[in-house]
């Protein structure tokens, strides 16, 4: 989603059978609310096959990686980390800092951005290291209280973003969702591209019958 900076999604932790589900959701959260890429410990096989399907799917770009090394990935990353716990500081006191921090100031102070950088969100799992809270460059809660990691990280990329993201274009997508007040509708985008070329050069309208 984003040209000038990366954004990557680090899951830190997982407990096959036990997380699962949990995991997969972090993928598939960070891919729909503007993330670049998603690291997953290399026990996640299972949550890694089926975001990279979604992806295959539904459009991207968006990439899923299995990694073995999430404390060398913490410790060497070149660019801004951020920690989501929620024993860290409150989004809404920290957002600003954070789009700052990576060069994601608004249009209204563009002249004084700061120089892009890329963003590593860490989500953690059962146990985190203390050596993580000290590396990080922002601990933040979306809330002080108990609460979801996926829940977490969806309110933090809609900040981070600004709500832009809700607007992407995906690509190379094999169906979309039509939005509507009720149903579930789900369209081939193939037979919808043909169909719009129909209907652009006049077949099968009443137009081009009469003709």
């Amino acid at each position: 989603m984003n040209d000038a900076r990366e954004v990557v999604v680090l899951r830190y932790g997982h407990r096959p059978g036990r997380d699962d589900r949990m995991t997969t959701h972090v993928g598939l959260t960070a891919r729909a609310l503007g993330a670049d890429r998603v690291i997953f410990p290399d026990n996640a096989g299972q949550s890694a096959e089926t975001v990279r399907d979604i992806t295959d799917r539904f459009g991207g770009p968006f990439a899923v990686e299995l990694r073995d090394d999430q404390k060398a990935i913490v410790r060497d990353f070149d660019g801004v980390v951020v920690h989501l716990t929620m024993y860290g500081e409150r989004v809404h006191d920290v957002e600003e800092d954070v789009r700052e921090a990576v060069g994601l100031d608004g249009p209204d102070v563009i002249e004084e951005a700061s120089p892009p950088r890329d963003l590593l969100v860490v989500v953690g799992g059962e146990k985190v290291p203390w050596a993580l809270y000290e590396r990080a460059d922002f601990n933040v809660g979306v809330t002080n209280q108990p609460h979801s990691e996926v829940a977490g990280l969806a309110v933090f990329l809609d900040r981070l973003f600004e709500g832009a993201e809700l607007d992407r274009e995906w690509e190379n997508a094999d169906r979309r969702v039509v939005p509507e007040a009720t149903g579930k509708t789900v369209v081939d985008t193939e037979e919808e591209s043909g169909n719009d070329a129909a209907a652009d050069s006049g077949e099968g309208s009443e137009t081009g019958d009469r003709d």
